[in-house]
């Protein structure tokens, strides 16, 4: 899925039906990838932006986000010092 020179942490996260992951800033590059389910992330802007299955999410190193679900999401996250998605995902721009 991807490789890193640096350390990675690969941790495995589910959000409960109206469940969020508190705003909070981003110690390291984190890649967010929704592996089941659909809900909702944003920046520091806090405007929601809505995510399903098979998408992913890039905050960086500092940027302060959130998530959350209506119906329950399942999420992959990555974290390390040395992230480069674009290397194997296509970049997809929201309004």
């Amino acid at each position: 899925m991807i490789h890193t020179n640096e350390a990675a942490t690969i941790g495995y996260m589910y959000i409960e039906e109206e469940g969020t992951v508190g705003y909070h800033e981003a110690p390291i590059p984190q890649l967010f990838i929704v592996a089941e389910g659909e809900g909702w992330v944003t920046g520091e802007n806090q405007k929601r932006i809505s995510i399903k299955r098979g998408e992913a999410v890039l905050w960086e190193k500092g940027e302060w986000h959130t998530s959350g679900s209506e119906t329950g999401m399942t999420a992959i996250v990555i974290q390390s010092e040395e992230l480069h998605p674009e290397t194997f995902m296509e970049r997809k721009k929201h309004a």
